[in-house]
């Protein structure tokens, strides 16, 4: 009977399956025939399925398909706050109040920012007045550890999730902060601390040895939290794996994960060769995250990291308290400083996909962090506040906090969190047989690791398959710069040593731009050479314009022209460089005239705007091509060096 009653549902099964299939057949049959027409071949002739040609591959290598169906369904992940925790830490998470917003305090008495800790503690409750519900507190600037009391006065310790970032004062700030807890007023009513309330002593001395950020010895650290955990037990964490120190300076999203899990895991083993219980051990972890404007990279990236740690909770025999906690930050290396309002938008979509992906805490970024502090043309207020209202919008109008997971199900988000959490775990199960994190640290696996990936990310945005708003693509050349270029631009607040920031090629060139505009009263300048009507040649002049207004070069631009008209323009431009836009077709009946006009005018170095076979057949021709895929930043750079051979090629911000 049983067999009986199970060959329906069966069937059924199987004849859903044989209907997605076809119906995704269906669907590839018109991709390909569309595919064909706009290659202008058969559809035999195709090099590939058009599934993988309309694939488009991460950093992380991993591929995002151009259609996700019900074929791509996987087993339901559980709920929130049950293992293994892919929808959400926090079981009894207040969809009323949704994430904590994490506002960090701390970092520069620069400004106006207070530079007295009776000031920072009235910009605290002032903040947490406007909407701020969890604090982050840097040591080692404004505040120093014999101001812990004063700045959380007035703040509700058993309400608010507090975390320190004290450098190498880490054991000294902890217990002091610890000092500041026992010795407030208890509550009349008590709960059982969860995500929200949690207590983070801050120290991450096995990331920030990679990065090179001040921290406490590692031993040190773990005696700390053998103690925290006999008398705190899970109200307080002490560790706080960083992974911001990898993604800022490169890592993709696979692995900082993966690196991440492998240093939560040797703090797990430390501990328990201290003498502590799995449970206990697991317990003292918290994690960081840094989340870009990759929106579902973002959610991926929470729910891929607690699917692992839950895992190795499992492991080591204490899935129960496998629920990662994480706190979301807004990656500093996405921000430009060239147009920095810009930031705004990136932080927008970055604090979105934190909070679709269940951070616990998120913390925004100022729009101008990228910034010295002392080049910010903001004052530090007003900063705050866009950064704070950016999370309270998503929150409070937009509603994204009152459903934990909102993400959950979706076909596409389902398979990206699975394929990263693969790709994570063969990063970490790469290190672990290597002997371990501390291992892969001495040897320096790790940072080669982390650099291979930063050159991958170079390149993509070189070639400008990764944009930049403001930066590489739609950069704005009459922009005043905020900052000027000196050794002062490194060491931003709340940067590690590592910072490499995504725009920082281009911007280097800019800043080369604004240096002999500073000194000559003109920008490096190249002569377009337009052919044909406007509507013909628009398209690649607007191109060639961008790009080089990218790298700090002056587009002139004399409007349609002949080749009569290529010695007057040559002169008046007083460039010995040029770029010939066209058509086509108007290369195959103007180009070489032209060229050869433009070589009598005295320019020494003639450009294509398009692809190179474009030009018809000869022994003369351009001397390089401008068109979509190059090498922006090399190509750049040796147009600066031959216009200006005089300034080094080196100078501006590196981060």
């Amino acid at each position: 009977m049983p067999a009986q009653s199970e060959q329906p549902e069966q069937s059924r099964s199987v004849s859903s399956r044989s209907g997605l299939d076809e119906a995704y057949d269906t669907w590839s049959h018109a991709a390909a025939a569309v595919l064909a027409k706009s290659r202008r071949v058969e559809v035999d002739e195709l090099p590939d399925t058009p599934e993988a040609l309309l694939s488009t591959r991460t950093r992380d290598g991993l591929a995002i398909r151009p259609l996700y169906t019900r074929r791509d369904e996987t087993a339901e992940p559980g709920v929130p706050g049950q293992f293994p925790y892919v929808r959400g830490a926090d079981p009894a998470r207040d969809v009323l109040t949704g994430w904590r917003v994490t506002e960090r305090f701390g970092d520069t008495a620069l400004g106006d920012d207070p530079t007295a800790p009776a000031d920072t503690n009235s910009a605290v409750l002032d903040a947490m007045t406007n909407g701020t519900s969890g604090l982050w507190l840097t040591l080692g600037g404004a505040l120093t550890v014999d101001d812990i009391p004063t700045v959380l006065s007035g703040v509700y310790l058993d309400l608010v999730p507090i975390t320190l970032d004290a450098g190498a004062a880490g054991i000294e700030a902890a217990r002091a902060l610890l000092g500041v807890r026992d010795a407030a007023t208890p509550a009349t009513s008590t709960a059982p601390p969860t995500a929200a309330t949690t207590l983070s002593l801050g120290l991450s001395p096995l990331t920030a040895a990679y990065s090179g950020r001040a921290t406490v010895a590692a031993d040190a650290a773990t005696a700390l939290a053998v103690d925290v955990a006999a008398e705190y037990g899970r109200a307080v964490r002490t560790f706080r794996v960083d992974g911001t120190d990898f993604a800022t300076a490169g890592a993709d999203n696979g692995l900082e994960l993966g690196l991440s899990v492998a240093a939560a895991l040797a703090h797990v083993r430390d501990l328990a060769q201290a003498g502590l219980a799995p449970a206990q051990a697991l317990e003292q972890i918290s994690f960081a995250v840094s989340i870009d404007d990759d929106q579902f990279a973002g959610i991926a990236k929470l729910r891929a990291l607690r699917r692992i740690w839950a895992r190795v909770a499992d492991v080591v025999g204490a899935p129960e308290v496998g629920a990662a906690l994480t706190h979301a930050v807004t990656d500093l290396s996405m921000y430009s400083q060239r147009d920095p309002w810009v930031n705004m938008l990136r932080s927008t979509i970055a604090a979105f996909g934190a909070g679709v992906g269940g951070a616990d805490q998120v913390t925004v970024l100022g729009f101008d962090a990228a910034l010295p502090a002392d080049a910010r043309t903001s004052g530090a207020r007003f900063s705050r506040r866009m950064a704070r209202n950016t999370q309270l919008v998503l929150l409070e109008e937009s509603n994204i906090g009152r459903v934990l997971d909102p993400a959950g199900g979706s076909w596409f988000v389902e398979s990206l969190t699975d394929d990263l959490a693969a790709n994570a775990w063969a990063v970490f199960g790469d290190l672990e047989r290597r002997g371990g994190y501390h291992s892969a640290l001495e040897s320096g696996w790790i940072a080669d690791r982390v650099a291979e990936s930063l050159a991958t990310r170079d390149i993509e945005v070189a070639h400008r398959r990764q944009s930049v708003t403001g930066v590489n693509e739609f950069p704005n050349l009459d922009e005043k710069p905020i900052a000027t270029p000196a050794a002062s631009m490194t060491g931003l607040p709340g940067a590690s040593p590592r910072l490499a920031r995504v725009g920082r090629a281009f911007e280097s060139l800019r800043d080369r731009s604004d240096t002999h505009l500073a000194a000559t009263g003109t920008r490096p300048r190249i002569l377009l050479l337009p052919l044909g009507s406007v509507a013909e040649h628009n398209g690649r002049t607007t191109f060639v314009t961008n790009l080089l207004a990218a790298g700090g070069i002056e587009a002139v631009n004399p409007g349609p022209m002949d080749a009569t008209g290529v010695a007057d323009a040559a002169a008046a431009a007083a460039t010995p460089i040029a770029v010939l836009c066209g058509t086509r077709q108007r290369y195959a009946d103007e180009g070489p005239t032209a060229l050869a006009a433009v070589r009598a005018a005295g320019l020494t170095r003639v450009l294509l705007a398009g692809p190179a076979k474009e030009w018809p057949a000869g022994d003369d021709g351009p001397d390089a091509e401008l068109r979509v895929g190059i090498d922006a930043v090399t190509a750049l750079t040796d147009l600066f060096d031959r216009l200006v051979p005089t300034e080094p090629a080196t100078s501006g911000v590196q981060a």
